[in-house]
């Protein structure tokens, strides 16, 4: 009896093994066919923002470089294009060629590394048309300057794959404070960021009753405020940088200039409250987070201090609507 007992324990085990391993080929076949089956455009009934990647300049392996979706109806436009957006557009369920424009807030790196990737990574995935570029004096010799890089690459493959070559373009337009067009139902306007290193940009779009207002920018706060004044959401970053005199007393010996020039770029706890506060907004959304925090409240329960409304500490791929 106990040998016919331990051979269906056996037996039982055996099944269990194979059952597990089975369920864990499934689950990474799964995991692999996600990864690079079509995705089908998606549809927003309501202005939607969607934070593609959330991370800052510098690499992290769980937040992507800067990127912003703006969604209406089957439209979406980003704002800047980081490092590893293509996957970060997958990752968050929109097809690489569904993007039709990319607004730049600053031709700083952070903000530009991805384009040629999403403009040649959308070109194979469908997209017929140039990838629109809006942004501040530089984009067009940016725009120029990628695609001359990839010219001879480009060519061969849109002979080897009957592609258009145009749609591996941009389509580059330079823009000021003041300018405004319509998407559709979509509104969308620029305001100027005075006082930083180079032109900076933020955009407020606006739908029916709604708006929200996108700056990436860690200078000229007053002029955001004002241009965000009334928005329902604002996206801004939030970066902690200790004051000159802690980082002369910090252990990790950070230079007090280093973190004196860093702060006149970034923008800090008490900064993005106050600003968040006198803009009258009804959502704060963080993004850009140097360093990433461990748990939200590490961040919420300190900006909280000087902003009333609701905080969100954006992860990458969430849906925020206005």
């Amino acid at each position: 009896m106990t040998t016919l007992r331990v051979f269906g324990l056996g037996i039982v085990l055996t099944m269990a093994a194979l059952s597990w391993a089975f369920t864990c080929s499934a689950h990474r076949y799964d995991r692999v066919i996600a990864g690079i089956s079509p995705l089908d455009p998606r549809h927003f009934p309501r202005l939607t923002l969607i934070t593609v990647g959330t991370g800052g300049a510098f690499e992290n392996l769980d937040r992507r470089g800067p990127a912003m979706a703006v969604a209406l109806a089957g439209r979406i436009v980003l704002v800047d294009a980081g490092r590893g957006v293509s996957e970060a557009l997958r990752a968050s369920g929109i097809p690489v060629s569904q993007p039709d424009t990319v607004f730049l807030t600053s031709l700083l790196p952070e903000n530009t590394v991805g384009l040629d990737d999403l403009l040649l990574s959308g070109w194979l995935d469908g997209r017929k048309q140039p990838l629109r570029l809006v942004g501040p004096p530089g984009t067009t010799e940016l725009a120029r300057a990628l695609t001359a890089g990839h010219q001879r690459g480009v060519a061969a493959a849109a002979r080897a794959r009957d592609l258009p070559p145009a749609a591996a373009r941009f389509h580059a337009i330079e823009v000021a404070g003041g300018w405004s067009e319509r998407l559709g139902e979509l509104a969308v306007r620029a305001g100027e960021i005075p006082g930083g290193p180079l032109e900076a940009l933020a955009y407020r779009f606006e739908w029916r009753d709604r708006s929200a207002v996108v700056g990436s920018a860690g200078w000229g706060l007053g002029a955001l405020e004002d241009f965000a004044r009334g928005a329902n959401v604002l996206v801004h970053e939030l970066v902690l940088v200790p004051t000159p005199e802690l980082a002369a007393q910090s252990p990790l010996e950070i230079e007090p200039e280093t973190a004196r020039r860093e702060a006149a770029l970034h923008t800090g706890i008490d900064e993005v409250g106050a600003l968040a506060r006198g803009a009258g907004v009804e959502t704060l959304v963080l993004v850009r987070l140097q360093p990433p925090p461990v748990y939200d409240f590490q961040l919420t329960s300190q900006v909280d201090d000087y902003f009333d409304g609701r905080i969100v500490v954006a992860t990458d791929g969430d849906e925020i609507r206005p």
